[in-house]
């Protein structure tokens, strides 16, 4: 390893070098040694001291501190990833609402009452979607708990389906032989894992919709520090490209929300026509999961279908036709009229940000691709691209 010396002035001088040799400052005791004046020496001028500063120690030590600070920030951020999730989520969702505020603050609501009458809206959404969903699960609760002695009477009727298989198969021998060699505890784990990820998806609901509070009121302040790391000579230019970029945002949520309303309508529509049960439900579920791009309303066309066989299989099976002419439709019809405002991406890029985002976050990440991806293309046109072009 190299070392590097460097020199320390002293306030006064040297007289000079005793002993053999020595003598004042320019004879040989400071450069050109004579015979029997000993070995030369690098010269040096008077009051300047030579002296090392680096050392293999003090670069391993500085190594391997960075080393050790970079895995605790690395653990640190893998720890908390769930929550650096919601918290991006919630970012987003205030993002998105930011034009809805913005117009509601513009019409003398000022932003406060503008954020509580967002707010409202959202959670008389949620209260809505709860209205319809939970009535027809606890029918369905109910239906099968009253199922259950009957189901049990049928066993040992040897006459019915039931009392049959129980011939053929001893399905309660095995069933109390599963529990007894332990799968008992496996089916406590597995309602206490459920009632685990029950728990959490509410508390992870709830803290979404408080920080989305948070973000929608503060989104004034908080971009006006964030824009603080910028140097001043090149703010205006970065205010302008993130404010652009928010914009867009902001209008591809609202035309993903319009996309995703048409596709819950239809939805509740068809399941009326053809006696579908749920179509409420149905509808609000489809609306939804059509909000992520491109495998959410395939989703939902799979989940209505099953419900469908219920009624019959030809009305599931043209359950099944009908999404799929949905899909090209809204692929091909009402996304491009509703986004060609909002984002202008190629159909490659669609598809790769949308698989990328979904490996690495999931849902969350699947939802905030396109922007994501939209973003990147606003920074690359406005900024990169001319940059390059001037070189």
């Amino acid at each position: 390893m190299h070392r590097t010396r460097t020199v320390e002035r002293w306030p006064t001088l040297t007289a000079g070098i005793g002993g053999p040799g020595g003598g004042e400052p320019g004879d040989g005791a400071y450069g050109d040694a004579g015979p029997g004046h000993g070995p030369r020496v690098p010269h040096a001028e008077p009051g300047i001291r030579v002296r090392p500063t680096a050392s293999w120690f003090t670069a391993g030590f500085g190594v391997g501190l960075g080393l050790t600070l970079a895995s605790t920030a690395l653990q640190t951020v893998l720890h908390i990833s769930d929550l650096l999730t919601l918290l991006l989520l919630a970012l987003f969702v205030a993002i998105s609402l930011e034009p809805v505020v913005a117009w509601l603050a513009g019409r003398r609501l000022g932003r406060g009452r503008a954020v509580a009458v967002v707010v409202l809206g959202m959670l008389a959404a949620v209260a809505g979607f709860l209205a319809l969903v939970i009535p027809p699960v606890s029918r369905e609760v109910a239906a099968l708990v009253d199922a259950v002695p009957k189901w049990l009477q049928e066993l040992h009727d040897h006459h019915s389906t039931l009392g049959r298989l129980e011939d053929r198969y001893h399905l309660i021998a095995r069933a109390r032989e599963q529990i007894g060699a332990g799968g008992g505890a496996a089916v406590l784990g597995g309602l206490l894992g459920a009632g685990h990820v029950v728990l959490s998806t509410v508390t992870g609901t709830v803290l979404v919709v408080v920080l989305t509070v948070y973000f929608m009121a503060g989104m004034a302040q908080l971009k006006r520090f964030a824009y603080r790391f910028v140097p001043q000579t090149r703010r205006a230019a970065v205010v302008g490209l993130t404010e652009e970029i928010l914009w867009r945002v902001g209008r591809y949520m609202l035309g993903n929300v319009v996309t995703s309303a048409i596709a819950g309508l239809a939805t509740f529509l068809w399941c009326i026509v053809l006696d579908v049960p749920y179509a409420a439900a149905l509808g609000v579920l489809v609306a939804l999961l059509d909000m992520v791009p491109v495998v959410g309303s395939t989703i939902g066309g799979v989940v209505v279908s099953l419900v469908a066989l219920s009624v019959s299989f030809p009305v599931a099976l043209g359950t099944a036709g009908f999404y799929i002419g949905f899909r090209l439709a809204e692929d091909y019809l009402i996304m491009p009229k509703a986004m060609s405002y909002a984002l202008a991406l190629p159909p490659l890029v669609t598809v790769v940000a949308v698989v990328i985002g979904g490996a690495l976050l999931g849902v969350v990440g699947a939802l905030i691709a396109l922007p994501v991806a939209a973003g990147i293309a606003i920074v690359l046109e406005e900024a990169a691209f001319p940059r390059i072009d001037a070189l």
